[in-house]
């Protein structure tokens, strides 16, 4: 595949709009400087537009975008059920986490185990999270978004990772959490638009003269068995989606853990001028969500036909690129790289952030406001770089690497579910029992990956994040019980907390629950 002079063009015009915007919309008054508060925070002024909308770009990456697609050509569309459910564990973080994240003016997720548990478990975690975001996460979108690039252009790859890494960090060095949100309305809008532009002409294809009404059908009627949202044992996808587990299982501990406790997802919501706002973004966000799988999914699915014999799954949304016309090839790149920059410039800030006020601002406890501002842009800078150096040593070597790396990331998931679950809604966990959730979540979760690696209990990931997560939350309850917190540990204000909700927020609830209810009903 290759990209025209005018798609050239389009993609350059979108990256001098969106760097000057970034700088714009983030600039400081004539003399004032910028306090840690405006520069990881935004002020804490964040509307709910551009809360929902950074949400979903932070969520949305070249990962997900051509892996998911890849994962409905292969699997269906019950690969949307990450999508569909994450849209209800959104309302639940609004509706029950915010108001106490937002009573107490959290800022960082280990600022509230500090005040909730105590020092050791907030300096375990917050190293966690960096090394996490750092090896991780900017890595795999370094990594996966430059094979995007190279799959789209032919560009080289080494010369990809470097280019999405500095541009990433060029646009929010500056500006901070406020050039990443309020630009990310403009990021979140052409990936919507680039994703229903391939949707649209890739069924209208497989339609002809119907549209894409018929070819939607044609899709339906040919391969029924990709419609199914709810796998039975013998579907040989089964491991990857494990029927009813998507529904009551384990992926609710992942989604409440992703959409819940993860910083570089819930900061634009601990951002917001108020709490009605940052509801308002929530659900916002909870609808985005809903149109995911039409963005991601559908066209993977249209390659069934379109494309029924490719050499990789992964290769599907790129091959339906090559049936739009020139011009819009370019606006659905320059929407695929929007995805990559955005979701990277989350993940930078969040580093940023948790490293000047987790670590360092701890440390050297009297650091001015803008020493703190500068310490958090340096901190920036050294995670990209290490990104960059590290993204092909780490994943280059490997076809799985990324799937290895995320399994035993599902090792901490349990423990951090029960950690924060425990802190919010009950008084008596003790720091103790947190520390009994989280080294039991590991610990329990590689016997069952050893059991199964040796052939001798196979069991599908999903199961096993919801069966280490009752353990560990059993442990822990019995350890909070048997070595209660020290009187003075308590630092959370969990009285005066409001969980009513606004009526726009209540019938956005119900609209989704009864989407949800609709299409699994239809497609069980």
């Amino acid at each position: 595949m290759s990209l025209a002079g005018i798609d050239l063009a389009i993609l350059a015009i979108y990256a001098v709009f969106i760097f000057g915007l970034a700088q714009w919309v983030s600039r400081s008054k004539s003399g004032e400087q910028k306090t840690s508060t405006d520069y990881f925070m935004a002020s804490k002024s964040l509307p709910w537009w551009a809360i929902g909308a950074s949400l979903i770009a932070a969520n949305i990456s070249a990962e997900q975008i051509i892996g998911m697609s890849g994962s409905g050509y292969v699997i269906g569309l019950g690969i949307a059920s990450y999508e569909w459910m994450a849209a209800l564990t959104l309302l639940i973080v609004g509706k029950f986490f915010l108001p106490i994240f937002l009573r107490n003016e959290i800022v960082t997720m280990p600022q509230f185990l500090q005040q909730r548990y105590g020092p050791t478990i907030r300096n375990v975690m917050a190293v966690f999270w960096l090394l996490l975001y750092v090896f991780v996460n900017v890595t795999s979108i370094l990594w996966l978004g430059a094979i995007a690039v190279h799959t789209v252009t032919g560009f080289n790859q080494d010369y990809a990772i470097v280019a999405i890494g500095v541009f990433a960090l060029a646009y929010q060095l500056w500006g901070g959490l406020k050039a990443v949100a309020l630009t990310d309305i403009v990021q979140v809008a052409l990936l919507v638009c680039g994703g229903l532009i391939i949707g649209f002409i890739a069924l209208s294809t497989i339609g002809g003269a119907g549209g894409a009404v018929a070819g939607f059908h044609t899709l339906l009627t040919e391969f029924p068995d990709k419609f199914d949202m709810i796998l039975s044992k013998d579907n040989p996808h089964y491991q990857e989606l494990p029927g009813i587990a998507v529904l009551l299982g384990g992926l609710w501990v992942m989604n409440i853990s992703y959409w819940g406790f993860n910083q570089y997802i819930i900061q634009r919501a601990l951002a917001a001028k108020s709490l009605p706002e940052a509801q308002k973004g929530i659900a916002f966000a909870a609808y985005l969500k809903l149109l995911m799988p039409v963005i991601v999914v559908l066209p993977g699915m249209a390659a069934l036909i379109l494309a029924p014999n490719l050499a990789a799954p992964d290769q599907a949304y790129p091959t339906m690129m090559n049936l739009l016309p020139v011009g819009l090839k370019g606006l659905v790149f320059a929407a695929l790289i929007a995805a990559i920059i955005a979701s990277l410039a989350s993940k930078v800030n969040s580093i940023s952030t948790i490293f000047t006020l987790d670590l360092y601002a701890k440390i050297r406890k009297d650091t001015p406001e803008h020493q703190l501002v500068t310490v958090g842009r340096i901190a920036a800078v050294a995670a990209v770089i290490i990104g960059i150096l590290t993204a092909r040593p780490l994943l280059g070597g490997f076809d799985q690497a990324f799937q290895f790396i995320q399994e035993f990331t599902g090792f901490f998931t349990p423990g951090i579910v029960v950690i924060f679950m425990l802190g919010l809604f009950w008084k008596r966990a003790s720091e103790a029992g947190a520390l009994t959730a989280a080294i039991g979540s590991v610990a329990l979760s590689a016997v069952f990956w050893w059991l199964q690696e040796t052939g001798q209990f196979i069991f599908p990931f999903m199961n096993r994040v919801g069966v280490v997560f009752v353990v560990s939350l059993i442990a822990a309850v019995i350890v909070s019980l048997l070595v209660p917190a020290k009187p003075d540990a308590m630092k959370i204000k969990l009285d005066q907390i409001s969980y009513r909700t606004s009526l726009g927020f209540n019938l956005a609830a119900v609209g989704v629950v009864a989407f949800l209810i609709v299409v699994y009903t239809i497609w069980w």
